[in-house]
C-alpha cells in the first residue's frame, strides 16, 4: 500500500510536467505563425507595351489585333469610276474604247456625255436606233460624277455651255433658218428618213439646247463657235423656251402645235364637213 501510493505521486507530477511541456513547445511553434502580419497581396506582372516602329500609329501586327490589310482591300473608286462599270462599261469598254455594242467615249467631251444623260438616252433600256427623251435615270450629283469619269478618257470635246439670258427676235431667226427644217416652226419635230426624227424640243431645258447645237446628237449637225456663237446659242435656246409657253397659241386651238398650214386645213375639212352635213339637212326637211 505504502510502495503504490509513493509511486502514484510521482507519476501525475511528471504527466503535468509533460503537459505543460508539450503546450509551452506547441506555443512557440504556432505562436510565430500567428502573431506573423498578413502577406501584401503581390501586384499583377507587367506586360511590356509594344514599340511602334516609323511612326506613331501602331500597326495591326504591334498591336495584336486582326484586319485587312491595304493590298487586300484595294483601291477605292469614286463614285464616277463605279458608275461606270456598273452602267456603260459594257457597252463603250471598261476605258472608253468602245466595242461592238457601242461607240468609243473618247474624246466625245463633257457636254455629249451631260447631253445624253440628263435627257435620258443613257443608259438604253434596250437597243434601238434613236432613243427617245425621257427622264433621266441617275441624279444630278451622279450625271456630274459620271461626266468627270468620261472625261478622264481624254481627248477634248465641247465642255458643258453656260446659258445666260438671250435675244428672242434674235433666236427666232436664228431657229427659223437652222432649226425649223426639221424641228418645224414651232418646235413640234418631224420623221426624218430612216426612221429617224427630230424629236420635238417641249421637254428641252436651255442648257439641253445649247449641248444640242455645240455636239450634234443623231443627225443634227454640230454647230461650234465658229458658226454660232455663244450669245447666238443663248438668242435661240430662249426662243426654243417661248416655243414651250402659251405665248404662240393666242386665238386658237393649237392642235399639238403641228403648225398653221396644217391646223389651217383642219379647220378647212371640219367646216367643209359642217356644211354638208347642214346641207344635207335641210334638203331633208325640203322633202317633206
Amino acid at each position: 500500500m505504502t510502495v503504490a501510493g509513493e509511486t502514484g505521486r510521482p507519476s501525475g507530477r511528471r504527466q503535468r510536467y509533460r503537459a505543460r511541456a508539450a503546450t509551452a513547445v506547441l506555443a512557440l511553434v504556432i505562436g510565430p505563425a500567428l502573431l506573423a502580419p498578413a502577406p501584401e497581396p503581390s501586384p499583377p506582372p507587367v506586360t511590356a507595351a509594344p514599340t511602334p516602329t516609323g511612326g506613331g500609329v501602331p500597326t495591326p501586327t504591334q498591336t495584336g489585333t486582326s484586319g485587312p490589310s491595304e493590298s487586300s482591300a484595294g483601291p477605292t473608286r469614286d463614285r464616277g469610276t463605279q458608275l461606270y462599270l456598273e452602267s456603260c462599261a459594257s457597252c463603250h469598254g471598261p476605258g472608253g474604247e468602245g466595242s461592238q455594242r457601242g461607240p468609243t467615249l473618247i474624246g466625245v467631251g463633257p457636254a455629249s456625255v451631260d447631253f445624253q444623260l440628263r435627257t435620258g438616252r443613257m443608259p438604253l433600256t434596250r437597243v434601238r436606233a434613236q432613243p427617245p427623251h425621257r427622264d433621266p435615270v441617275f441624279t444630278a450629283p451622279d450625271i456630274e460624277a459620271l461626266v468627270r469619269h468620261v472625261d478622264s478618257f481624254g481627248g477634248g470635246g465641247p465642255p458643258i455651255p453656260r446659258v445666260g439670258p438671250g435675244d428672242v427676235r434674235t433666236g427666232r431667226e436664228l431657229f427659223l433658218a437652222n432649226c425649223a427644217a426639221c424641228h418645224s416652226a414651232t418646235g413640234a419635230g418631224t420623221a426624218l428618213t430612216n426612221d429617224q426624227v427630230a424629236p420635238a424640243l417641249d421637254r428641252s431645258t436651255a442648257i439641253e439646247v445649247a449641248e444640242a447645237v455645240r455636239v450634234g446628237p443623231g443627225l443634227m449637225p454640230a454647230f461650234p463657235g465658229t458658226v454660232l456663237t455663244d450669245q447666238q446659242v443663248d438668242a435661240l435656246a430662249a426662243y426654243v423656251g417661248v416655243l414651250q409657253s402659251d405665248q404662240l397659241d393666242r386665238g386658237g386651238a393649237a392642235l399639238g402645235r403641228l403648225g398653221p398650214t396644217t391646223e389651217g386645213l383642219v379647220a378647212w375639212v371640219v367646216g367643209l364637213l359642217l356644211i354638208v352635213l347642214a346641207v344635207r339637212w335641210l334638203g331633208t326637211r325640203a322633202d317633206r
